[in-house]
């Protein structure tokens, strides 16, 4: 046994790394060996502690390692593609591995076209809203017309929905969805938030159309805010949501029973569902920042009555308190953290916008 000698880690990786991909020359963690098991015609892995180790095989490795890979693999990474981490789904990661080892999409420009080309036209199996059924529905993407369309019928001539990427975001929710390609597609219609829920069997099918709203993304911000860096630019493109789960609430009045509402927190928008994979919230709540009068406590007002879940959150906002109750005290701490996140960062000017119609909202 020979020590492979220094290493430096993927963006994937998390832990340190226990797997060295013989044929290319990177070293891999736990997490990425998985997935580059399933590649073994382009990677064939070795353990680093447990398997002997030919001389040639240490000097290939020790010439490679991961920083000459990444320059030889990753010379051509669109700015608005996607790079996992170790949080991501399953799907995210394996076909960002695929991408750079397989296909080699970012060594080769003419590669990228499924998701660079400003239009994506295809079949995605969509949640239907009343019945929950998934039925397969055409999709458009177009830059030039700036939105994405489905449309109901094969041969409809209107689009069932338009939603204009100004206002697009999408994340991977396999487990909410019950598909490991699960995408949760939201966009504002009427300035309240709409949810579908797509997904496609083919997992590069998926990741490519991911991509495709993240490019049309970047270009509508590139116009949008012309003297932006990329830098800047990246983190508007798409968001996960900050936290989600199920809480109790209770109307404006606090003298309602408290009712079992599934809340998602996007950015300041926090809503809440009956289910959730409803398309349209029960209701939204704007959070704003702390210099604007917003506050999060944990409890509730001691008069407050009807709840079943013990452990409280009271947010101020300058125009009502809005009580909820949580299952379990992590749950709770979790949700203040994700609450106080956003109540402690100053609002941006666009921000005042969003609040002033939340408070005009019928």
């Amino acid at each position: 046994y020979h020590s492979p000698g220094p290493y430096v880690t993927s963006g994937l990786s998390f832990s340190e790394p226990d797997w060295v991909s013989c044929t290319l020359g990177v070293f891999l963690c736990q997490g990425c060996s998985l997935i580059h098991r399933s590649i073994p015609h382009i990677s064939r892995l070795k353990s680093i502690q447990q398997d002997s180790w030919e001389t040639e095989e240490v000097q290939f490795i020790t010439s490679v390692g991961n920083a000459v890979a990444n320059a030889k693999y990753e010379q051509s990474v669109p700015p608005f593609y996607y790079r996992p981490t170790h949080s991501d789904c399953r799907v995210l990661r394996e076909q960002w591995v695929r991408a750079k080892y397989e296909r080699q999409e970012f060594m080769y420009i003419e590669k990228q076209e499924p998701y660079s080309a400003g239009y994506r036209e295809g079949f995605l199996w969509k949640r239907g809203r009343d019945n929950g059924q998934f039925l397969s529905r055409r999709f458009i993407l177009s830059e030039r017309e700036g939105a994405l369309k489905y449309f109901n019928k094969q041969d409809a001539r209107e689009p069932k929905a338009v939603m204009r990427i100004e206002t697009l975001n999408a994340t991977f929710q396999p487990a909410k969805i019950g598909n490991p390609c699960g995408l949760q597609i939201t966009y504002l219609k009427d300035n309240s938030t709409r949810n579908i829920f797509v997904y496609h069997e083919d997992s590069k099918e998926m990741v490519d159309w991911f991509n495709a709203i993240r490019a049309a993304r970047f270009h509508y911000h590139q116009v949008a805010f012309p003297g932006a860096s990329d830098t800047d630019l990246i983190p508007k493109l798409t968001r996960s949501f900050m936290k989600e789960g199920y809480m109790e609430k209770t109307g404006p009045k606090h003298t309602e029973g408290f009712k079992k509402r599934w809340f998602t927190m996007d950015d300041r928008r926090l809503m809440y569902f009956k289910d959730p994979l409803d398309a349209y919230a029960r209701g939204e709540v704007f959070i704003g920042s702390k210099e604007n009068s917003y506050k999060v406590l944990p409890g509730l007002p001691p008069s407050t009555q009807g709840y079943h879940w013990q452990h409280g959150i009271t947010i101020v906002t300058p125009d009502r308190k809005f009580l909820f109750a949580c299952e379990t005290e992590a749950e709770q701490k979790d949700w203040i953290a994700a609450f106080q996140r956003v109540v402690n960062r100053p609002m941006h000017p666009q921000e005042y916008a969003v609040e002033a119609h939340f408070k005009h909202k019928p």
